[in-house]
C-alpha cells in the first residue's frame, strides 16, 4: 500500500489545506479592530483561552445571552467582494435580542468558519464585528476563526456569535408587564436587515436576473448596495428610551415578521392591534412584491417590512417616548395599541388596514 511518505510527498497541516500561518497573519490584522471594540471592564487581552469581564456591582443582576447569524445575506457579500459590514449584521441579530428583556449588551464573542483564511479577508469581516460592538455599546471579547477545507470551499464562510448582558431583576422587561391602553411604537428598519433573503435573492437574481451592480432609480443605488445595508443596531437607543420612560417591553422584529415577534411578547388574553396604515414600507420591500409578485402574507410573514424594533411603552409616555427617539435620529411613529382579548380571540396581535402608497 503506498503511503504520502513512501511518495515522499511531506505531510503537515498546510499541506492539508490549513494555515497556520494565514491564521497567525489574520489576528496580526484584525486584533488592533478589535481593540476599539472594548469596555473598562475587560480584563485582558487577545489571545487567551478565554475573554475576561468584571461584571461590576449590581443588586441582583441578572444575566442575559443570545446567539445568532446571519443567514443567506452572506451570499450577496460573497458575490459582492464586500465583507465589511456582515459583522454589523452579526451584532445586532445578537444584541437587539438582548434589550428586548431591558438587558444591556456587556460583551460579545464570534466564531467565523472559513473555507481558506485570507488573513485580508477575515480583517474586513472583524471590522464590521468590531464596529457593531461599538454601535451597540459592547465589548469585542474574542473569539475563534476555523479553516475548513474539504468541508467548505475555499471562498465560502459563516458567521455566528454569542452575546451577553446583564439586567437588574427588578428591571426585567417582559410581557407580564404589558398592559391594556399600552402604546405600541414602530421604530424603522434600514432596509431588510438579517432576514428573508433567501426569498429576496429567489426572486431579485435568479427569477428577474437582476444584476447585483445594477443600479436600480427607485432605490437610489444598486441592487447590491441596496441589499447589503447593515441592520440597524437598536440596544443603546431602547436603554435610553427604558431609562427615561416607563417601558414595558421591546420587540425585535427578525424572522416570523412583525405579527409573528409581537406574538411573543403580548402575554394571553391581550391583542397588541395594529394599523398599517401608520408607516409605508421602504422601497426594497414595495420591489420585491412587485417583482416576484409575492402575496402580502407572505411578505409580512418573511420581512420586517419597514418595522425593525418595537417599543411598549405607557400611554402617559407616548410623547416623550417619541421626542427621545426623534433625538437620537431613530424614526419612529405610533403604530397601535394593546387591548382586551374579546371572547373567542385567540390571536395576540393583528394587523388591520392597508399601507399606504404600496
Amino acid at each position: 500500500m503506498s503511503t504520502l511518505n513512501d511518495d515522499h510527498i511531506p505531510v503537515s497541516y498546510e499541506a492539508a489545506g490549513v494555515s497556520i500561518e494565514a491564521g497567525d497573519k489574520a489576528v496580526e490584522l484584525f486584533a488592533p479592530l478589535a481593540k476599539r471594540a472594548s469596555r473598562p471592564e475587560v480584563r485582558g487581552g487577545l489571545g487567551g483561552f478565554a475573554g475576561l469581564f468584571a461584571l461590576g456591582k449590581y443588586r441582583e443582576p441578572l444575566l442575559a445571552a443570545g446567539s445568532d447569524g446571519v443567514g443567506t445575506k452572506l451570499a450577496v457579500a460573497r458575490a459582492m467582494g464586500k465583507h465589511d459590514t456582515i459583522g454589523i449584521d452579526l451584532v445586532a441579530m445578537c444584541v437587539d435580542d438582548l434589550v428586548v428583556c431591558g438587558a444591556e449588551p456587556l460583551f460579545l464573542q464570534d466564531y467565523i468558519a472559513i473555507g481558506k483564511v485570507v488573513p485580508e479577508k477575515v480583517a474586513e469581516i472583524v471590522s464590521g464585528i468590531a464596529e457593531g460592538c461599538v454601535r451597540a455599546g459592547c465589548a469585542l471579547l474574542g473569539g475563534e476563526t476555523a479553516e475548513h477545507p474539504g468541508v467548505m470551499g475555499p471562498d465560502d464562510y459563516d458567521v455566528s456569535a454569542t452575546a451577553v448582558g446583564v439586567v437588574e431583576a427588578d428591571e426585567l422587561l417582559g410581557p407580564d408587564r404589558v398592559r391594556d391602553g399600552d402604546v405600541i411604537i414602530g421604530m424603522a428598519s434600514s432596509g431588510l436587515h438579517s432576514n428573508g433573503y433567501s426569498l429576496a435573492r429567489h426572486v431579485l437574481l435568479e427569477r428577474a436576473g437582476l444584476p447585483l451592480d445594477g443600479h436600480i432609480d427607485e432605490l437610489g443605488r444598486t441592487l447590491g448596495e441596496e441589499l447589503l445595508e447593515p441592520t440597524r443596531i437598536y440596544a443603546l437607543d431602547c436603554l435610553e428610551l427604558a431609562s427615561e420612560c416607563s417601558v414595558r417591553t421591546f420587540c425585535h422584529v427578525t424572522g416570523g415578521g412583525l405579527v409573528g415577534n409581537m406574538e411573543r411578547i403580548i402575554p394571553e388574553g391581550k391583542v397588541a392591534e395594529m394599523q398599517r396604515g401608520s408607516w409605508t414600507p421602504g422601497e426594497i420591500f414595495r420591489t420585491i412584491r412587485s417583482i416576484g409578485q409575492v402575496p402580502d402574507e407572505e411578505m409580512e410573514k418573511t420581512f420586517n417590512m419597514g418595522v425593525g424594533m418595537v417599543a411598549i411603552v405607557a400611554p402617559e409616555d407616548r410623547d416623550r417616548a417619541l421626542a427621545i427617539l426623534a433625538a437620537r435620529h431613530v424614526e419612529s411613529w405610533v403604530l397601535g395599541e394593546v387591548r382586551a382579548a374579546e371572547e373567542g380571540e385567540t390571536a395576540r396581535a393583528v394587523l388591520a388596514g392597508t399601507h399606504p402608497h404600496y
